[in-house]
């Protein structure tokens, strides 16, 4: 069969832009400055871009705080802690987070405890979602009205709170009607634990963890 260059040409193009539209597109975020986000696109070399500049076509970074970066797309809010990244073109399935792990190995994400925001660790040696005294009160969680027990701890055995957190948030990844304990000392920050652990798909390769909502 004989193709003349002319359909040699079209058929490029239709596949160029076959290919375009299904091209997913992932945006991370790996650094912040004072009004500026330190942006990767597609894995290429990261580059800067100020409030309000349009980052790629369709997205424009839209606002920056000490932990995150909020990125607008199509008028769809998105919000990314360092480290985390979100990907365009991708089919609406279950919300998941991507995370990377710092230089000690430890996978950390900014989190969000019943509306208000916190730094917490992945810890699958927690068995809930953990935080001190102080969180908690800034919080607004009157933890002293939980169920008191005792935990073994690195700092020996202390006594914890048991008490119901109404929503626990990393990045698009939120779960509802969570068990959390509350450690009135030897907690530097929250941990997210196995009761919130247990309801994901965790899935790790190499320094990427994946967190996938079950139900």
């Amino acid at each position: 069969m004989r193709i003349t260059s002319r359909v040699m040409q079209r058929w490029l193009l239709l596949l160029c832009i076959a290919t375009t539209g299904i091209h997913a597109e992932s945006i991370g975020l790996v650094g912040l400055f004072p009004g500026k986000a330190v942006l990767v696109i597609d894995g290429g070399a990261p580059r800067t871009y100020a409030v309000g500049s349009l980052v790629t076509d369709g997205v424009r970074l839209t606002g920056v705080s000490d932990t995150s970066a909020v990125l607008d797309e199509h008028g769809k809010r998105q919000q990314l802690a360092i480290g985390t990244h979100f990907s365009r073109g991708q089919s609406q399935g279950a919300p998941s987070i991507t995370l990377q792990a710092d230089s000690r190995g430890h996978f950390m994400a900014q989190g969000m405890i019943n509306g208000l925001s916190l730094p917490m660790m992945v810890d699958t040696g927690a068995s809930m979602v953990s935080m001190s005294a102080q969180d908690a009160r800034r919080l607004g969680i009157d933890y002293k009205r939980g169920q008191r027990m005792f935990s073994n701890t690195a700092n020996g055995v202390v006594p914890v709170f048991l008490v119901r957190l109404d929503n626990v948030r990393i990045g698009d990844l939120e779960l509802s009607g969570v068990d959390g304990l509350v450690q009135e000392q030897g907690l530097p920050f929250a941990l997210l634990g196995m009761s919130f652990l247990n309801r994901t798909v965790m899935q790790r390769d190499g320094q990427q963890m994946v967190l996938t909502k079950r139900y």
